[in-house]
């Protein structure tokens, strides 16, 4: 295991952990965007939940790399998702900001697919 496989995948887990976080907490700049976009309030909390479980299958992936690949596969495609939901609402400013956090998840998918 490479320290660069350890260093990226706890960036992707301690930023997903943070909009896990922020979602549960519901900071007004992580909720307002899912409002304006139109995603019911019902929903919110399953995004937050999914990226809670990523952080900790990143994390245990470090330990059991199957997990970690799960984890990775999972928010890689939440934050997928994430892009769709911008792009439906024609909100293309705000494309970057999923892709952001799903920058570490496929950086830690590269080494963890591969061991």
């Amino acid at each position: 295991m490479s320290t660069a496989y350890v260093v990226v995948t706890v960036l992707g887990a301690v930023m997903t952990g943070f909009a896990a976080a922020s979602v549960f907490l519901r900071a007004e700049w992580v909720v307002k965007p899912p409002a304006d976009y139109g995603v019911p309030r019902g929903w919110w909390p399953w995004p937050g939940a999914a990226k809670a479980a990523g952080t900790a299958g990143l994390l245990a992936g470090l330990v059991v790399p199957v997990i970690g690949l799960l984890a990775g596969t999972g928010l890689v495609l939440h934050f997928t998702g994430a892009v769709v939901t911008v792009a439906r609402a024609r909100w293309f400013s705000h494309a970057p900001f999923p892709l952001l956090y799903a920058a570490p998840a496929i950086g830690s998918l590269v080494p963890a697919a591969t061991a």
